[in-house]
């Protein structure tokens, strides 16, 4: 019998920048938004995960 979360792991949250990974030169892609981007998309995905899941 296989686990169910094996075919339905749980997110994982992004790495969070490095200190220094930001330059602080007003990038238009800066790693600290995408960062907060991926974030928020692995909260969803987490909230998702759990009423999967209970």
């Amino acid at each position: 019998m296989t686990d169910q979360n094996d075919d339905d792991p749980q997110p994982q949250p992004p790495t969070p920048p490095a200190p220094g990974d930001c330059c602080h030169s007003g990038c238009t892609y800066c790693v600290e938004d995408l960062y907060q981007e991926a974030l928020d998309q692995y909260r969803e995905a987490l909230q998702a995960w759990r009423q999967r899941h209970p």
